[in-house]
């Protein structure tokens, strides 16, 4: 279990290699695809590739119509990049758990971990970038200067120049945890849901083989829903939060 635990690392131990290049290629798989789509698109009777991809964008919609009510071109393709990128990243959990390392050890790599999001620095690091698009998003809407009186002057109103001079310490605080609040659940709350299910994949794996079919089953069929649920949850929540963001208060 330790060997699978173990992620492929750069010489000195800093880098997850494994995390990367498997992010890396899912990524440029998903580009390829939606490129394919848009190039073979008609308006006649669809493919089966440009229905799956309408499907999608049709989900994704009708998520930030709901929840995003203000102008933006960016915000529907982020959804999208959002939603599909985390959704092959969490897919990875339905290979065999010896298929790629096994694979890869042909060639002399020894560790192989490859559900990218089951890494806590990759999903910490899909957190930081939504925090940088939601103080994007808010110096934006409300100029630079409004987003930093904002920090100082909400959610505590106050009349007067004293009395938001007394309150701008407690407004700032509670500004600062909202928004450092908002990454940390997104990462971890996606990280500990996919690490959870690898790692029962994983004491599945090591039962005789005729539990592995019995259990192994059941928990594949669940685990798709897990797998688009934290995707989708990723990608709603992200939505909300961009949308808080250039709300007024």
């Amino acid at each position: 279990m330790q060997h699978h635990l173990t992620h492929l690392q750069n010489t000195d131990g800093t880098y997850n290699l494994d995390t990367f290049w498997i992010s890396a290629i899912l990524g440029a798989l998903f580009l390829f695809v939606f490129w394919l789509a848009s190039k073979r698109a008609t308006a006649g009777v669809p493919g089966k590739l440009q229905n799956f991809v309408e499907f999608v964008m049709e989900i994704v919609n009708d998520t930030v119509n709901g929840a995003f009510h203000a102008k933006s071109k960016v915000i529907a393709p982020l959804a999208i990049t959002i939603f599909v990128w985390v959704w092959l990243l969490n897919a990875m959990d339905f290979l065999p758990v010896d298929l790629l390392p096994q694979l890869l050890s042909l060639v002399g790599i020894n560790y192989l971990r490859v559900v990218p999001t089951a890494d806590v620095n990759h999903t910490l690091g899909m957190s930081i970038g939504v925090l940088i698009c939601i103080i994007g998003f808010s110096i934006k809407a409300k100029g630079a200067g409004g987003w930093v009186k904002e920090l100082f002057t909400a959610p505590f109103h106050a009349s007067g120049p004293v009395g938001m001079i007394l309150l701008a310490p407690a407004n700032f605080l509670l500004q600062m945890v909202e928004l450092l609040a908002k990454p940390i659940s997104l990462s971890l709350r996606l990280f500990g849901n996919m690490y959870a299910g690898e790692l029962i994949f994983i004491l599945i794996a090591l039962l005789p083989w005729w539990a592995q079919w019995a259990l192994g089953g059941p928990w594949a069929i669940f685990h798709i829903l897990i797998v688009t649920l934290q995707a989708f949850v990723f990608m709603a929540l992200t939505v909300v939060y961009l949308s808080l963001a250039v709300e007024k208060h």
